[in-house]
């Protein structure tokens, strides 16, 4: 019963966080860059999955074999070190949400006609539901389930249809004829940056899913996370290429909507409609509980009333949302600003792996240890290079 039990969780925790990646600005991210890049997208695709894996592995790992939420580990190695991740994944997580739920607003807009406005406020509205229900782990779990295999089941239908240039586009995966800084630090960013990695870790703490005996577990729900969400970048990327190789132009306004109009004309449209209230919808959910989840270990007041904060979490979004309209130029800056907040996050686990007072007998494989030194080195570098490309350099 305690393994079924841990399955559910594992997959619950891996989909909270491939469904907290896969928001409305992945599905923008994918479909500009795409456009920018071509087939030779592939390729980034590829280096970030690679990426995306070791940063998780690592992070996933080390908070559970620690039994402790990101922040608390910072400040055991750093006085106030935790608070300044706190900081930033908090008001990135706060940024983000005011994209979900754009999204999610948008999603009920085209499917139903009502303003983007009162789509927002009736997402939040679902959103805070799950979190009113008394068991809202089990219920956020399940969400995080159903929303992600839409998601993907619509996206491999309009891939299908699309019909791909896929030999064209397995070619470019390896040999790039184009390739982007800016795009890799987004997409990783998009994907594991900021709250994003730590959904899934921090979902597993609650379910007291830690230490070493739980490694495997561990192991196979990060994994499963970045598969489902690579998964997800995958069909987007395929459907999107198809619509450009056609010889159809998305519309920079909404990118994202002009793939599955092109590829499945009205009905398409009503499909992006699903998908991106299913991606606002999840990414809401998941953002809320893990930007909350940086801050209630820092007072016993925040942890007794944590359900609540959530709430206010969400309802101030949608306000903020409300009061300043669409957010859609910083979707794309977000994600790339979670890229910059990746590296520094993954350099305090590493550093952690190695403090005994931490991690007690555990010992961190060498060859982890390594990759995720190099993938601190490599975000690093390539923050600058995005820098620079935005600069002009």
């Amino acid at each position: 019963m305690k393994k079924q039990r841990n399955w559910s969780v594992l997959m619950g925790a891996a989909f909270l966080m491939a469904s907290s990646a896969i928001g409305p600005g992945f599905l923008t991210q994918t479909a500009v860059f795409t456009a920018q890049l071509g087939a030779s997208f592939g390729f980034v695709i590829l280096l970030s999955v690679v990426l995306d894996a070791i940063a998780q592995l690592n992070i996933w790992r080390i908070i559970t074999v620690a039994g402790k939420p990101a922040q608390d580990i910072a400040n055991q190695l750093l006085p106030g070190l935790g608070y300044f991740i706190s900081l930033l994944v908090f008001l990135g997580g706060m940024a983000f949400n005011i994209g979900n739920i754009a999204g999610a607003g948008l999603g009920l807009n085209v499917l139903f006609g009502v303003s983007v406005g009162q789509g927002a406020v009736m997402s939040a509205i679902v959103a805070i539901g799950i979190f009113i229900y008394k068991e809202s782990g089990k219920a956020m779990d399940l969400f995080a389930k159903c929303m992600g295999c839409l998601k993907i089941a619509l996206a491999l239908y309009v891939a299908y249809i699309s019909n791909p240039p896929l030999a064209q586009a397995a070619i470019r995966a390896v040999n790039p004829t184009q390739f982007s800084f800016t795009a890799v630090l987004t997409i990783v960013g998009g994907t594991v940056g900021g709250y994003i990695t730590f959904a899934g870790a921090h979902r597993l703490l609650d379910a007291k899913i830690t230490g070493q005996q739980n490694l495997p577990v561990v192991n196979r729900g990060a994994l499963s996370a970045i598969g489902l969400a690579s998964l997800m970048r995958l069909l987007l990327f395929i459907a999107a290429l198809g619509v450009i190789t056609a010889g159809g132009k998305l519309d920079p306004a909404n990118p994202a909507a002009s793939i599955f109009q092109l590829a499945a004309g009205q009905v398409g449209y009503k499909l992006f409609g699903v998908i991106i209230w299913a991606a606002g919808i999840s990414s809401v959910v998941g953002s809320a509980y893990t930007s909350v989840s940086f801050i209630r270990s820092f007072s016993p007041l925040i942890l007794k009333w944590n359900r609540e904060i959530i709430i206010g979490f969400i309802m101030i979004s949608c306000c903020i949302f409300l009061a300043i309209g669409k957010p859609v130029k910083i979707l794309l800056v977000v994600g790339a600003i979670n890229g910059f907040i990746l590296p520094v996050a993954l350099g305090v686990m590493l550093v952690a792996a190695y403090w005994s007072k931490i991690i007690a007998s555990y010992k961190q494989p060498l060859w982890l240890t390594v990759l995720g030194v190099l993938v601190v080195g490599t975000m690093t570098w390539m923050s600058i290079g995005a820098i620079g490309q935005m600069l002009g350099w």
